[in-house]
């Protein structure tokens, strides 16, 4: 692996859920002195971020921005929870979190592939919403005869497995509205 490689795999990049170029009016300051800034989720553990920019930005809402380390433009980045999000990051984040999850198949396809007990009475399947006792021993009866290649061998090996891609989803959008969850397997903490 080349160092730009290494890099690559280091940065952080997120995409954007709302903006305001000329900041936020909630915030109590003088327009003149506000600071144009995005709400975004981070691509590979859907961390929810504030990120400040030094100028206007060049971007818009499903656009990816460098976030660790940082794009040119911006200024500051920082955590942020759910209830921190403006209302339209939050009606945007349902879209792009489907979208992040179709994008990436492979990857998702692995938690089925690869998705373990937590404790012995609690397997990591079971926290996808649907997913009871009987479902989650179908499934792992037929990734022993072949793990999954897709979600639609997924649905046409497992009956009674609909839209798994759409469970994934909803599973990662209860990890980001609900931050006092006790097992999260998607969504990284803030305080990592």
């Amino acid at each position: 692996m080349s160092d730009s490689e290494r890099e690559e795999e280091a940065s952080v990049h997120a995409v954007v859920l709302d903006i305001f170029p000329n900041g936020r009016s909630s915030d109590g300051r003088a327009g003149y002195d506000r600071e144009p800034l995005a709400y975004a989720i981070g691509t590979r553990d859907f961390r929810l971020f504030e990120v400040v920019f030094s100028e206007t930005p060049d971007v818009a809402i499903d656009d990816e921005v460098a976030v660790e380390p940082p794009g040119e433009t911006v200024k500051r980045v920082r955590n942020v929870e759910f209830d921190d999000l403006s209302s339209g990051a939050q009606s945007e984040l349902e879209y792009v979190v489907a979208e992040m999850v179709e994008a990436d198949e492979g990857r998702f396809v692995s938690f089925y592939n690869d998705a373990q007990p937590i404790t012995l009475r609690l397997h990591q399947l079971n926290l996808l919403p649907g997913i009871g006792k009987k479902l989650r021993n179908s499934i792992l009866d037929e990734r022993k005869r072949k793990p999954f290649e897709s979600f639609d061998e997924l649905e046409e090996r497992v009956a009674g497995l609909h839209d798994p891609e759409g469970i994934l989803a909803e599973r990662i959008l209860e990890e980001l509205r609900d931050d006092d969850l006790k097992y999260k397997a998607f969504v990284g903490r803030s305080d990592e």
